[in-house]
């Protein structure tokens, strides 16, 4: 509530103006957009947002207005803001229990989300965010994904703007979102307006860096000028001197200067009469403390010595906080807490949220975080002590789904052992402040906010004086630590639990973490350490009785066997896994095994399509996007594996779709790379560009490296001879070289094709030949193909005519279940040229290899094997039978514009005119 000493609104316009302008962009051209308020306390954040509040409540049009405040308490609660907000739109009060809470959702949600299956997906996840619903999510984006929809819907209709107050408090997870919500709903009228004190940058200095969508606001100074003219309109008719004296104090910071007058007037040293406020005396003898903490506590002094106990009391609660806590903190009932309540308002120390839309409608709040803090400063160690068991006791004992304040409750408990470590009752607290750090931590878990999970169970491990309850939370610290990925303080916090549980003789357990630390390492792409790690922990783990972490450890095993090459490995671990996972009945263990295996069985397409099916209807039934888009991934694998790249592309759009409603940006880049490589095969060059751009043009963090997305991309740079940027290009995928066999496979593939397209003819072939090696340990013959096509075409510039006929006598030796149409054309295209260059017959390979590649929709191969066969045909004179192969190759390297190739065709042209010609 504002009112009472209300100052001007001075020194902002410039800034209000421009929050203003962003605001009607956003609506106008229907695009997300994020405006950071940044400035110290008492620069006028609040107030330039609650000008724009009432400026947004003035339109004609609707506007979806939602605002949600960080606390200070502990480190962020969990999503506490845009918690605030789901309520607001629901209007559910503090006071609402758990099914009253469910049923307003229920009917919000009907109102604005008409699609009944997208409800039942909305409505867990934003019951779970409030607290309201049991429920753990797999990932980050299983939640997001459902609250971007929750406030896209709406922005379907008319602009919302989200208000995120004290956003330097804010947890990670929070900050996540924001960034996510931004960065997805850039094609929604969804205005984000933040408010922080610059301690932001210290946790986030990349905050919104880069970003075309993003614009950041930091509150300077007020000139002295305008600290006189909110003097002015705050208080007209102070004398000249003492505004002078004000101005000069308050270095252009405007609450310092209402902050004073509001003190002289608690004091009664200054007083209305009329419209003017005049001095009750001499001028000189008025002290004005110097900084705006110490203003602060003039006013506290100020105040009757119940007032001042009070405010101590409601210092402890926090910023905010409601009657019921501040009765039971205070030993007042709540009607005799009323009379100094209305004094503290009427001196503007307090203020009240009137909002009825707000679900904390009648709370109060602090005027200023720093009074606050002023207040709680007067207290003694041994009050704050006293007073945080209170608080922890009264929050304890609150409403149902009390969950969500498991981080509050925990801090309080802290604070209090940390107040007295060495008292009498310091165990009680300590193991008091154990248990609450662990449920919080539950809750951020519970919540995929893995950062503060890893943080709240490192606390609670920190007070574990027992072992093994020690290693256990260390164990669970570092598993939170490795989905934030804060890879090295994962490794660091399994690491000292290892330690400790090997130490008391407890191997299994050891041996159950170092798999967790494996994982991790796998997650860094060391995938050498990681298998040799879960190597050993599974040989430890495997001779006990089954259970699910036995199964976990047994299919991540055959998944980093089969990356680290290591296939017989794979197979052995990954049927212990697939019968684990079905007598235990382990739905995302049992997709992910069957995933492996298909890997595993390549060579028989059937079977591994019928796995990798099996697989995603596992994973999609049970609600496991990372495991069904694995699988989907290596589906389309599996259809480019044999020459079915429409087949490919249509799964790959599909698992696209699921990536981007699930909002998982790791598997929307992979996803993007293979379509982009399958789209490259069809022909569909400028369109397989823009997906590789898609990836690599939005500066943002990702779990997978996305430098395999690169490749597709390098092709088409080499074929349309833009070398310079292909380089630049290789040079940013260099991570694949250092990764998995997979990767390094597909960059040797890339590198060999620019060391021919620069002259360094004999280090393509042998990298070609290396790159050849690795995709036959693979067992993926696509791309067996690819390497031994780039192998032979460096033979040929070497004229190793032999080096090109043992190639061929390679691949003629292949099983036949290896044999794929794609290699079949290639290899009937290289005869033909090795026929040419020997002046044999080639006319009939030749055609093979056209009339296969256009049965595969592969127009470049097509393209090539034209220019081919009529270069052959002219060196023959026969000209007249290579200008209709020249004319369609030129209409296709046109339309690619691959500009060296069409050249090449020109050429050609030129020399069949010359044949034509007469003597």
């Amino acid at each position: 509530m504002r009112g009472g000493l209300e100052p001007p609104f001075v020194g902002r316009a410039a800034e209000f103006r421009l929050v203003k302008d962003l605001f009607h962009a956003s609506a106008e051209e229907g695009r997300s957009r994020l405006v950071s308020i940044v400035g110290t306390a008492g620069a006028g954040k609040s107030r330039l947002s609650w000008e724009f509040e009432k400026y947004i409540d003035g339109l004609a049009d609707d506007v979806r207005w939602h605002r949600g405040r960080c606390l200070a308490y502990g480190d962020g609660v969990a999503y506490w803001a845009l918690a605030g907000m789901v309520r607001m739109r629901a209007r559910i009060t503090e006071e609402d229990h758990s099914e009253a809470a469910s049923a307003k959702l229920r009917e919000t949600l009907v109102g604005i989300v008409q699609d009944p299956e997208e409800r039942s997906f909305l409505e867990p996840r934003l019951a779970h965010l409030l607290g309201v619903a049991e429920r753990s999510a797999p990932d980050k984006e299983d939640l997001f994904s459902a609250w971007r929809i929750f406030f896209e819907r709406m922005a379907a209709r008319e602009p919302v703007v989200l208000l995120f107050e004290d956003l330097q408090w804010a947890d990670d997870g929070l900050l996540d979102f924001v960034e996510y919500l931004l960065d997805w709903s850039r094609a929604h009228p969804i205005f984000i307006l933040t408010l922080a004190r610059p301690e932001l940058a210290e946790r986030r200095s990349a905050w919104g860096a880069g970003r075309r969508d993003f614009t950041s606001l930091f509150l300077d100074a007020l000139a002295p000028d305008e600290v006189e003219e909110l003097l002015h309109g705050l208080a007209p008719g102070l004398p000249e001197e003492l505004r002078a004296r004000i101005v000069e104090r308050a270095e252009g910071v405007p609450l310092y200067a209402v902050e004073t007058v509001r003190m002289l007037l608690d004091r009664g040293l200054l007083k209305l009469s009329g419209d003017r406020y005049q001095p009750t005396g001499p001028i000189e003898s008025l002290a004005i403390p110097e900084t705006l903490q110490s203003l602060d506590a003039a006013r506290l002094d100020a105040l009757e010595p119940a007032e001042r106990r009070l405010l101590s009391d409601a210092a402890v609660l926090g910023k905010t906080f409601g009657r019921a806590g501040l009765a039971a903190l205070s030993g007042l009932a709540e009607d005799e807490l009323e009379p100094f309540l209305q004094s503290l308002l009427r001196k503007e120390i307090l203020t009240i949220q009137v909002d009825p839309l707000s679900p904390e409608r009648n709370q109060l709040s602090f005027g200023q975080d720093l009074l606050r803090r002023v207040a709680y400063e007067t207290l003694s160690i041994r009050e704050r002590k006293t007073r945080h068991l209170a608080v922890a006791a009264h929050l304890g004992a609150g409403r149902d789904g009390d969950e969500e304040i498991a981080a509050v409750v925990a801090a309080h408990y802290l604070d209090a052992y940390r107040a007295g470590p060495s008292d009498p009752d310091a165990p009680s607290l300590k193991a008091k402040a154990r248990t609450a750090l662990a449920r919080a931590a539950d809750r951020a878990a519970s919540l995929a906010s893995a950062g503060e999970a890893a943080r709240y169970f490192a606390q609670a491990a920190e007070l574990a004086e027992e072992p093994h309850e020690r290693a256990e939370l260390l164990e669970r610290s570092g598993r939170a630590a490795t989905q934030d990925g804060d890879l090295e303080q994962a490794n660091e916090a399994l690491q000292e639990a290892i330690d400790l549980l090997e130490a008391r003789g407890e191997r299994h357990a050891a041996a159950r973490v170092s798999a967790r630390r494996a994982e991790a390492l796998r997650v860094a792409d060391r995938i050498d350490e990681a298998f040799a790690l879960m190597e050993s922990a599974y040989e430890a783990l495997s001779g006990g009785e089954p259970d699910a972490d036995v199964a976990l450890v047994a299919a991540q095993l055959a998944r980093l066997a089969y990356f680290a090459g290591e296939r017989e490995r794979a197979i052995e671990a990954v049927e212990v896994a697939l019968d684990m996972a079905e007598a235990l009945r382990l739905p995302e263990v049992l997709a992910e095994a069957l995933t492996t295996k298909a890997m595993l069985g390549w060579r028989r397409p059937h079977e591994a399509e019928a796995l990798l099916r099996e697989a995603n209807r596992v994973a999609m039934s049970n609600d496991f996007p990372a495991a069904a888009l694995r699988a989907q991934f290596n589906l389309s694998g599996l259809a480019m594996e044999h020459s079915r790249f429409r087949d490919a592309r249509s799964i790959l759009d599909e698992a696209l779709a699921l990536a981007r409603v699930r909002g998982d940006r790791s598997w929307e880049a992979v996803v993007l790379g293979q379509l982009a490589d399958t789209l490259v095969h069809l022909g569909e060059w400028d369109e397989a560009e823009a997906r590789c751009h898609e990836v690599i043009d939005e500066p943002r963090e990702r779990l997978f490296p996305h430098s395999l997305s690169l490749i597709p991309l390098i092709r088409i740079l080499f074929g349309r001879g833009e070398l310079e940027q292909a380089r630049s290009v290789l040079s940013q995928a260099q991570p694949a070289a250092t990764s998995d066999r997979q990767s390094q496979a597909a960059y040797l593939l890339v590198e060999a094709s620019l060391f021919s397209a620069v002259g360094r003819t004999r280090e393509a072939l042998a990298t070609a030949e290396q790159a050849l090696d690795q995709w036959r340990a693979l067992h993926q013959f696509h791309y067996v193909t690819e390497a031994l096509v780039e192998a032979a075409e460096s033979a040929f510039e070497l004229d190793d005519l032999e080096r090109v006929e043992s190639l061929l006598v390679t691949a003629e030796r292949f099983p036949l279940v290896q044999r794929r149409p794609f290699l079949d054309a290639q290899t009937a295209r290289l005869g033909a040229k090795l026929a040419a260059r020997r002046n044999e017959p080639a006319d009939e390979d030749f055609d093979v290899a056209a009339r296969g590649f256009r049965e595969l929709e592969m127009p470049y191969w097509i393209g090539v094997t034209l220019i081919e066969h009529a270069e052959h045909l002219l060196q023959s004179g026969r000209a007249d039978e290579a200008e209709p192969l020249l004319a369609e190759a030129g209409g296709i390297f046109a339309r690619l514009r691959a500009e060296p190739w069409s050249t090449r065709v020109r050429s050609a042209g030129a020399l069949t005119t010359e044949t034509a010609s007469p003597n």
